[in-house]
């Protein structure tokens, strides 16, 4: 049994390790969190399993409800939040912010970057509300045209590189 992380206050979930033994269950969660553009398996594979790569996923009752994968740039001083997604169920329980928290502990960078649709306004509101600023705007970043806002949160005080 991988070994627990983090445990949710008030919850039965929990944050551990991600591996390449969570494929199956992390393709039906990017297929339930993000129908326009979930990775392709490749992606998926790369993400358990590359190097540098912190990966991180939410357990409840042996089911994985969340995953983030945080892209490590240690030479840069920075890790990328490559994705974050939770079970629709599963929102607004604080798994979000648990995953996220723990990959900002675990990344050992004083910088930390994401994307996000304009749209996403509750994905918004959750990462303004744990210290994200906008940083930046990439204009048709998605697959169906969306632009994305590019995040940053400063964790061990230092300045923006944007």
């Amino acid at each position: 049994m991988d070994s627990i992380l983090q445990s949710i206050p008030n919850s039965q979930t929990i944050i551990q390790a991600a591996n390449l033994r969570d494929l199956n269950a992390l393709r039906k969660l990017e297929a339930a969190c993000f129908p326009k553009d979930a990775w392709p398996l490749i992606d998926l594979i790369g993400a358990l399993s590359l190097p540098n790569v912190l990966r991180l996923k939410a357990v409840d009752e042996g089911r994985m409800v969340g995953f983030a994968a945080a892209d490590l740039r240690p030479g840069q001083d920075l890790a990328w939040i490559a994705t974050i997604g939770v079970l629709p169920e599963y929102r607004r329980r604080g798994v979000a912010s648990a995953l996220l928290q723990a990959c900002e502990g675990r990344a050992r960078v004083s910088t930390v970057r994401l994307n996000v649709r304009v749209s996403n306004k509750g994905a918004l509101v959750l990462y303004h509300g744990l210290g994200y600023t906008e940083v930046g705007f990439w204009p048709r970043y998605y697959q169906d045209g969306e632009d994305a806002l590019v995040l940053e949160k400063l964790i061990g005080g230092g300045q923006s590189r944007l």
